[in-house]
């Protein structure tokens, strides 16, 4: 797990990795595109694309283009995707694609991607060997100089949320033994699968007190701690507010995490810290330069304005340009930004991380002045911090 220049990886993002494979269908009516799930039918279709997908290709290939050493860590099958994906994934870094481990016997994961012209996209899924990842696929021992550990999506990795979460304690559990600060990123299940039905509460309660890091959705991280409230949520029947995140976060930091940052979508990113200052120095080799500056602390980073052409991995993305600050022993208000600045960048291009540019071009334009767009959510008692373009509880 080294790489191939020598330079040890400072960061290891493991979990799922996928082939999605993007099928156009222009503006064909979905009467005529449901004839192609029928017996003996032909619909003739426009080209296709590939790219990867999952945390391992969008947040470690988000940190890659920002410059860090990154160690990419998951599964793969022993077929033609997986050739592909470990291709895709070269084009980003000559040996990055080192740690794709392949097992034989079993399918890669990979995704059909129905993409028409103005309108939602639809996917069909197959979790391949995500469903049989363990924590002893990572080595500890060959990542001498690993300082932070991010995991993504284990919602979508069978063995990881079974048995109550047994084996991302397991890796939890080595890592902070080790030292390493800890970094959890979930996606959404179904909620009619085995997944959806798993005790997520329960997941959380044992793992939450080894993350040191914990980055969910808004969404995920409702549905997890309370399906009522989620459940209201879904339905409009309750707005996204201040109360809402204030206690969410709560719940949260209650379960162990030091910090929390919420994805807001298009409103950006909330981020609380835990007021307990043996926590925050417990938090490995990436722990806080300046505890005091991290210690319980409340802010949103509004999401800069920019013109919008993909939002495909733009959570995953926007999780690493947190984690590079973090690396950089950086403020909080600066890891804020970095991590909206860097989901913004992701945006402004056709497909996932291709437009994440190196950490001091991402300076660069944060220096510029670089404007915010507006956040929809009621922050009562809040305001903007002129010098940072946060926005804060006023004091």
């Amino acid at each position: 797990m080294k790489q191939k220049d020598g330079v040890d990886a400072q960061i290891a993002v493991a979990g799922h990795i996928c082939l999605d494979i993007y099928i156009d269908v222009g503006r064909m009516p979905l009467e005529t595109l449901s004839k192609g799930l029928q017996p003996g039918q032909l619909v003739k279709i426009g080209g296709a694309r590939v790219a990867t997908g999952g945390a391992v290709s969008n947040t470690g290939l988000s940190l890659k283009r920002l410059g860090l050493d990154v160690a990419l860590i998951s599964r793969v099958g022993d077929d033609m995707f997986g050739q592909t994906v470990a291709m895709v994934v070269e084009q980003f870094g000559k040996g990055i694609s080192r740690d794709l481990r392949p097992i034989e016997g079993e399918p890669t994961s990979y995704s059909l991607v129905i993409n028409p012209a103005e309108r939602d996209r639809s996917f069909l899924h197959c979790p391949g060997v995500n469903d049989t990842f363990l924590s002893r696929d990572v080595d500890f021992d060959e990542l001498p100089s690993l300082r932070l550990l991010h995991f993504g999506y284990p919602p979508l990795m069978r063995t990881m949320w079974i048995n109550n979460g047994a084996e991302l304690v397991d890796l939890f559990g080595r890592a902070r033994r080790r030292g390493v600060t800890t970094s959890l990123d979930m996606a959404w299940p179904d909620p009619a699968s085995e997944a959806g039905k798993a005790d997520w509460k329960a997941i959380l309660a044992a793992v939450g007190p080894l993350t040191d890091v914990f980055l969910p959705s808004i969404e995920e991280a409702l549905y997890m701690v309370d399906p009522a409230t989620y459940a209201k949520f879904s339905s409009g029947a309750l707005a996204v507010d201040a109360q809402l995140l204030d206690w969410l976060s709560g719940e949260l930091l209650g379960i162990g995490a030091a910090v929390v940052g919420v994805k807001l979508g298009a409103d950006g990113m909330y981020i609380r810290t835990t007021d307990d200052e043996k926590r925050l120095n417990a938090m490995g080799a990436c722990r806080p330069g300046d505890v005091a500056n991290w210690r319980g602390r409340r802010l949103v980073s509004p999401c800069f304005d920019i013109k919008v052409a993909n939002t495909t991995g733009a959570g995953d993305s926007t999780i690493a340009g947190f984690l590079a600050a973090m690396v950089k022993g950086l403020p909080i208000e600066a890891a804020a930004n970095a991590a909206c600045a860097t989901g913004a960048c992701n945006c402004q291009g056709a497909h996932a991380v291709h437009s994440v540019p190196s950490w001091d071009e991402l300076q660069r334009r944060l220096g510029e002045g670089w404007g915010r767009r507006p956040v929809s959510i009621s922050l009562p008692g809040w305001r903007p911090d002129g010098a940072t373009g946060l926005i804060v509880p006023a004091k």
